[in-house]
């Protein structure tokens, strides 16, 4: 069966239609998936929805937050992507991590997260340093809630400390940035596929 991945574009820019360097990069890492047989379903652009302030999975009338729970958790791999903010990860991207907090009290009989056995890797971006750090904040609050991180987890770009070219605006690809794809999709899907044929016992 094929392997399916949900990228969540965790973008301060709410408008799907306006140009993002994190869809940019997320279209790197589809590429690179496709190559190993991983289906990219879709970029959801978080800032577009409704995701309430909360640790739970539903903060009431107007949330969005209980349908885009059900598409992640449908998907073998999530890949979040995020900018640089202030040096360190956006807040979309934390908001979303505030309402995965609800996955620890949402455990199975075994005791195990409904996000266990479920990949999640990183595209991050920004003209400016924190990529690393960005990336150890992420990881960090993923696996508290249960996600499987695989080597080689995070393909990040970021430019010329205060400098103004962004992502999305390199005429192609780097060479570094391309081969740490394909290693990411190598092995990311590598683990899905085992995780998928057994499971973790809980």
């Amino acid at each position: 069966m094929m392997l399916k991945a949900l990228a969540l574009n965790c973008t301060l820019k709410s408008d799907p239609a306006q140009a993002s360097s994190t869809d940019a990069l997320i279209t790197v890492l589809e590429q690179a998936f496709s190559v190993k047989g991983v289906e990219l379903t879709e970029t959801v652009r978080v800032a577009a929805l409704n995701i309430k302030p909360g640790v739970s999975s539903d903060e009431g009338d107007g949330d969005d937050w209980p349908a885009l729970r059900t598409k992640i958790l449908a998907h073998d791999i999530v890949i979040f992507g995020s900018p640089i903010w202030l040096g360190q990860l956006g807040s979309v991207a934390k908001r979303v991590l505030e309402r995965m907090d609800a996955f620890l009290e949402e455990t199975d009989e075994k005791g195990r997260m409904p996000s266990y056995g479920k990949l999640a890797v990183a595209a991050i971006v920004g003209n400016e340093d924190g990529a690393h750090y960005a990336s150890s904040q992420l990881f960090q609050a993923l696996n508290d809630v249960g996600w499987t991180i695989p080597p080689i987890a995070v393909c990040y770009w970021v430019g010329e400390a205060m400098g103004s070219t962004d992502f999305k605006d390199l005429a192609s690809t780097p060479d570094m940035v391309s081969k740490t794809a394909g290693m990411l999709a190598a092995n990311a899907s590598h683990l899905a596929d085992l995780l998928k044929q057994t499971p973790y016992p809980g």
